[in-house]
């Protein structure tokens, strides 16, 4: 049995306090709130361990998933990460000053660059990649593997479901 959690105590409160507001979404939000915060909390030592911080690691992550010679340009990225262009740029000058990427002009358009990979970025990631995959397996290890497809699906199509983030455009 699932004994209560601080989630229900606040919906409990707040349907006292309150009760012609609907909570439903408390119970299921809160906890997605709470699920990643605490996964955040896991994650940030493992990329610390590595010099970098999550939105770092962020970028490499979607340099390295891109086809090699794992290269995008500046708005592919932010496009990808759902971050302004500043965001970004910011980010981006601490990994190259760090040689974990380089930024090579277009050929097609010199004014134009890529944000490209290093080795030494590669190689990293790559690393990271691999224990916090590790670590999220072990975060996920109380729930069985059908319940964790469930859940996937389900937040899934929570997602699809509501109105796009319009602050990265």
């Amino acid at each position: 049995m699932i004994k209560t959690d601080t989630v229900e105590e606040l919906i409990t409160l707040w349907s006292a306090a309150m009760p012609d507001v609907d909570t439903r979404g408390l119970s299921v939000l809160g906890r997605a709130r709470r699920v990643t915060r605490r996964a955040r909390l896991a994650v940030e030592p493992l990329l610390a361990k590595h010099g970098i911080d999550g939105g770092g690691y962020d970028v490499l992550a979607a340099l390295r998933a891109a086809p090699p010679p794992h290269r995008l340009r500046p708005t592919e990225l932010y496009r990808a990460l759902a971050i302004s262009s500043g965001g970004l740029t910011s980010r981006l000058n601490k990994l190259e000053a760090a040689r974990l990427i380089h930024r090579p002009a277009a050929s097609d358009d010199k004014r134009s660059v890529f944000v490209e990979l290093s080795a030494k970025g590669k190689g990293l990631v790559e690393q990271a990649f691999r224990e916090e995959m590790a670590l999220q397996a072990q975060l996920l290890a109380g729930l069985a593997d059908k319940e964790q497809w469930v859940l996937s699906t389900l937040l899934k199509k929570l997602e699809s479901t509501m109105e796009p983030d319009r602050t990265a455009t």
